[in-house]
């Protein structure tokens, strides 16, 4: 009787995805396009992802540039980038809106280190719950059956891969910090 690893492996990715997206929208000092992700027009009578209005480029290494695709929608699109709340300044102009990202302070790089580590300590509490999981249905499968030999196999090889996926959710977590300290 073998394990199946499918699931626990999955279940590692989908935390390690969740924290990459999750420690795009915690600003650093880089004016970055995904930290507006998150941010909601309301249009043509529905919500609409900011993606779905405009094209949103870098202009320099502070500044973001969208470029609405209606004219109509400036109005609403610099609305909702102002009730986002990103601590971002808005501006538009005659060629689109431009957001920029004020200098941070030294205390507001403390206080993103603190979310960063928070995120983190949130995205190993999901992979200590995957692995949970995983021994859970080991156990299952020795009461089914599984030998003794086989059932510790097998929790080692659980016990590594989730050591493996704890690596690279610090090693996310300590890159992000890098970007805000610079």
């Amino acid at each position: 009787m073998a394990y199946d690893f499918k699931e626990l492996d999955d279940g590692v990715v989908k935390t390690t995805e969740w924290l990459q997206a999750d420690l795009k929208t915690v600003r650093t000092g880089r004016a970055n396009p995904s930290i507006l992700d998150h941010v909601v027009v309301e249009a043509y009578g529905g919500q609409l992802p900011l993606a779905q209005v405009g094209s949103v480029s870098t202009e320099d290494a502070r500044t973001l540039k969208i470029s609405v695709w209606d004219a109509g929608l400036a109005k609403p699109v610099e609305r909702a980038l102002q009730d986002a709340n990103l601590g971002l300044s808005v501006m538009a102009d005659d060629t689109g809106i431009r957001v920029i990202s004020p200098e941070l302070t030294g205390e507001r790089r403390e206080e993103l280190k603190k979310v960063v580590k928070s995120k983190l300590e949130e995205a190993r509490v999901r992979m200590r719950g995957v692995r949970a999981l995983a021994m859970q249905q080991l156990d299952s499968q020795k009461k089914e059956g599984l030998s003794e030999d086989d059932h510790r196999r097998f929790q080692a090889d659980v016990q590594k891969r989730i050591d493996t996926g704890m690596e690279s959710l610090e090693s996310i977590a300590d890159k992000k910090v890098t970007e805000i300290s610079e």
